[in-house]
Order: C-alpha cells, then structure tokens, then sequence
C-alpha cells in the first residue's frame, strides 16, 4: 500500500491536529499564537486558533508548567471574571551563532525572536584556533548575561550535515567547501564547554524553519528558501517538512553547474551557480568592471544604493545570474514561494525586479511569488531560536 502524506505542519493559522500527532501541532499553534499576540487571555486564544477552550487550557497549564510562558496582567470585562494575560518568558532566551567562513555572528534572543545582543567574533587566521575564539565568545557572552536561562545555542552553517554518516567523537560529517577549519568538531565542543545542547543545520534550512516561525507565511504551501552569501544554498520546505534527501544533502542548488567552461568552485567542480551569482561573484564583477581590487560586499551594495556606475553594474550581474538560477529552482521544484536571504535583502527595493524579471524571462510552468525575508539580513540569527525551539517545544 501507498504511504500516506505526511502531515503539514501549520504554527501560526485555524489549522488543529489530525489524530496522529495533536500534541506537537497543538502546542506549537497555542505557543506562537502567545508569541504573536501576547498578551492575551485563554479565552482569546481558543478562539483564534479554533481549538476547544479544554484543549487549549490543557495545553496552557503544560506550558505554564514548564515555563515557556508566564500570567502577566489581568483585563477588565463590563461584567463577569476578569481575564489573565498571557505572555512569553522573556526570562528564557536562545544563543545564535551565524557561521561564515572569516567571522562569525554570535547573539543572544528571546524566545520571541528579538535580538537583545549582538556581537561579531573575527575568526583567527589559524584553523586550529578558530572553534577555540568562538567558544571563549559564547562563554563571555553567556556570562554578560547571567539572568537569563538559556533553552540552547542554534548555529546555522553554510554546509550540510550528514545526518547518516556520524565521527567516533559524535559529530557529524559536514560538507562545507567554503570553510578552511575543522567545522566538523564545533557541535560538540560548544556542547562540552557550555553544558547547553546545540541544535545545528545548514543556514537556508535554518532560515526556511524561521521564514514559517517568524514569517509571514503560514506552513501549509511549499516554499524555497535561498541564501545569498559567500556562496549560495537552498532550504526546501515541502509537505510540511524541510526536505533533507539521502544524508541530508538535498538542496544544493549553489553547486550545479551552470556553465561548463566557468571557473572554479570550491567544491571541485567548475562553473557552479555559486561562482556567478553569490557576493563573491558580485565582488568580482566588480574588479573586472572597474579594474581595481573591490571594497568589502557591504560596501559595494551602498555604491550600488549611491548609484556608482562600477558598483550598480557589479550588482546588477550578479542579480542577472541569480534570476537565472532560482528559473532553475522554480522549474524544478514549483513552489509557492522563493524567500530571499542574506546581505542583498535591504537593498530588494533595487535588486529585486531585476532578479525577478531575470526569473520570468524564461517560460515558467508555475510562476511563484518572490519577496526577500521576513527579517532580511537578520533572519540568519533568528533561525536560531526556530531550530532550538522547533527541538524543545515538540
């Protein structure tokens, strides 16, 4: 017989659980529903998400319980018991870490989502030293923050883990050609100097669960997401699930060869999508184009904002080459949605009609709505808090 469709998993609209899994579904619809409308009253909350007031009640006391949320002030009525308010623990909070191949992003969260911290850990130019600056970080970081417990550390990667393939000192395998130091060995490192779990996974995977905990989507379509950084990498969120693949390797969109006489790629092929399309490729285009080394690509996207002529035609390139890939992604897979992450997002006044008539140059079965992130740059540090909370609360 056919296996049945797994079920969709929706944590912010009127969609209760089906009989296999209530508690998981139910429990992540009453958490966000507090976290997105906080505060409010268990009466409010049964009528908003559609569940039975017992239910909901049930639930409630469970997260009362074991402290997720916490009874704040109380309402007033014209007549009849005055309500409590319900609100999320601001008390508890989740460690981020955004790895990237020359620095890292380390930032403290609250369950809600908002930074309360941030700070930027200049990675050393030994690789033997590198894991060792990024748990001093976390550590000084944990310490400056003394009066707030800390459910975990989410750390988004821009590399896939094997979920299979497992080393004797139980980390696991990563693909990450991008990186030069022994990024295979920092889960359980932190792990160890912090007594905290970490939760990792690769960046857009990462970002593809805050885009439905934090989005403005609703968990029940298909959607890609795609982050643009020092190279580039796909989430696939389907049938209400990330799409992993064998060994938790689907996705990388960023490694197909898009011309086979291009240059090449860190993972040893030539001509990836990766090479003409990330800020790299952008920083690139930019020598060629004014034929002098290129500014950081932070810099180069305010040339680009200023109207420089060099600067604007280096981010146009790279945008041209970035519509033709997410053509690629959108014929292959016909989402509802492509999300865009990373450093070009604020700039998506500008880049995004070129990308997106890029995209629709070409005839498309399935046509899907294209938007930068629900939290542009900063998506890559609230993914954090939906992997450790996607972990804990189920």
């Amino acid at each position: 017989m056919p296996k049945s469709p797994a079920p969709r998993l929706s944590f912010t609209n009127k969609v209760s659980a089906s009989n296999k899994i209530p508690r998981q579904i139910n429990r992540n619809l009453i958490f966000n529903q507090i976290r997105t409308r906080q505060p409010i009253s268990r009466a409010d909350l049964a009528r908003v998400s559609g569940l039975q007031r017992s239910t909901v009640s049930l639930i409630v006391e469970e997260l009362l319980a074991e402290r997720w949320i916490v009874e704040g002030s109380m309402g007033r009525l014209p007549r009849g018991r005055r309500p409590t308010f319900l609100n999320v623990n601001e008390q508890r909070g989740v460690l981020a870490l955004d790895v990237h191949p020359s620095q890292t992003t380390l930032a403290v969260l609250d369950l809600s989502g908002k930074i309360l911290a941030q700070n930027l850990i200049v990675l050393p130019d030994d690789p033997q030293k590198v894991i060792a600056a990024i748990v001093e970080a976390i550590l000084e970081m944990i310490s400056a923050n003394g009066d707030r417990s800390f459910d975990g550390i989410g750390m988004s990667l821009p590399g896939r883990l094997d979920l299979q393939l497992k080393k004797s000192n139980g980390d696991k395998s990563i693909f990450a050609p991008n990186i030069s130091w022994p990024i295979g060995h920092i889960k359980s490192r932190v792990e160890e100097a912090t007594g905290l779990p970490v939760v990792v996974d690769n960046v857009a995977n990462a970002c593809a669960l805050s885009e439905i905990w934090f989005g403005d989507t609703d968990g029940t379509h298909d959607l890609v997401v795609v982050n643009v950084s020092e190279g580039i990498g796909t989430g696939i969120f389907a049938n209400g699930r990330i799409v992993r693949g064998e060994g938790g390797f689907a996705g990388e969109f960023g490694h197909v060869q898009v011309d086979p006489n291009g240059l090449p790629c860190a993972c040893g092929s030539k001509g990836c999508w990766e090479t003409v399309a990330s800020n790299r490729a952008g920083m690139r285009y930019y020598s060629e184009i004014a034929s002098k080394p290129s500014p950081a690509f932070e810099i180069l996207l305010k040339l680009a904002a200023a109207g420089d002529p060099e600067g604007k035609a280096s981010i146009d390139k790279m945008c041209t080459a970035l519509g033709r890939g997410l053509h690629m992604i959108a014929s292959a897979l016909a989402p509802t949605e492509i999300v865009i992450v990373g450093d070009i997002t604020p700039l998506w006044y500008l880049v995004g009609p070129l990308v997106e008539e890029e995209m629709r140059r070409n005839p498309l079965v399935k046509v899907p709505r294209l938007r930068p992130a629900h939290d542009g740059n900063k998506a890559r540090l609230r993914s954090a808090v939906a992997l450790v909370m996607n972990e804990n609360l189920l």
